[in-house]
């Protein structure tokens, strides 16, 4: 369970207490730092994925205007939020000169080509995309001392998981309502994970690292990226992942129930 401390005080992530944040006490760990920041960055190139998410799903006009009218402006604040925090944190951190890096080599990658031939399925991967974030954050969660950002963390996670519950609905509705099948439900599943290992996450971090080290020490930095993902292991949900995963190959309950613990094993092994 996700420490609480302000996960109930009456604030959202549009008004941020930043005032209240316990500097001295989030500064205590070098990790958190990392894995805000590069998260930041993530979240704030989400305009980018999401017009192209918009374009590849415009004849599924319900879809897009979701995508425009609440996945991206969310997005947006996810990564408008996390900025606040490491800037009001880590002032001395450049993070506009380590983003413009991070966005040069981020928007070449960031093509359609990357999506599934169908809509139903590039909804799978979505699934496994939203599954990733909402995990994420709540690994983040628990592994944050300081208070201010286990309950953004809290936020951020309510808001992914939301986000999983209407790209699942959208799977369901997508070409026509047509199931896809079970097999090739399961390889964009597996195809996503194998994506979502970290190319985005390490890019983010290379860029994170040479602007607060001043130059890219490639083995520092892998050894930073093999503690870090430690740190996150040691909070990973993954039996909520492996759940959350399952839930597009809709199979009876008894045999989704069996398949939960090579799931989570798998799920921990793939994508940490």
């Amino acid at each position: 369970m996700m420490k609480a401390d302000l996960a109930d005080a009456r604030w959202t992530l549009d008004a941020v207490p930043y005032e209240s944040i316990n500097v001295a006490q989030a500064r205590t760990s070098d990790d958190v730092f990392y894995l805000v920041a590069a998260a930041s960055f993530i979240e704030t190139a989400a305009d980018l994925y999401t017009d192209n998410l918009i374009g590849y799903f415009s004849g599924e006009p319900e879809v897009a205007a979701w995508l425009d009218g609440h996945w991206k402006p969310e997005e947006l604040r996810h990564g408008r939020v996390l900025r606040g925090y490491v800037e009001h944190v880590w002032p001395e951190f450049d993070w506009a000169l380590a983003y413009r890096g991070f966005f040069e080599e981020y928007s070449r990658a960031c093509t359609v080509d990357e999506f599934e031939p169908t809509h139903s399925l590039e909804m799978v991967a979505r699934c496994v995309v939203e599954t990733g974030t909402a995990t994420f954050y709540q690994a983040l969660g628990e592994l944050a001392c300081e208070p201010v950002l286990r309950a953004m963390a809290a936020r951020i996670r309510a808001d992914e998981v939301g986000h999983y519950k209407y790209f699942y609905r959208f799977f369901q509705s997508c070409d026509g309502g047509r199931y896809p099948g079970r097999i090739r439900v399961l390889n964009a599943l597996r195809r996503r994970m194998v994506e979502a290992r970290g190319d985005d996450a390490e890019c983010a971090l290379r860029h994170v690292y040479r602007v607060r080290h001043g130059v890219d020490d490639v083995a520092a930095r892998s050894a930073l990226s093999a503690r870090l993902t430690a740190s996150v292991k040691r909070h990973y949900p993954v039996g909520l992942a492996a759940r959350m995963l399952l839930k597009p190959l809709n199979l009876p309950p008894s045999v989704a129930r069996v398949l939960e613990g090579p799931v989570a094993r798998a799920t921990a092994r793939i994508m940490l």
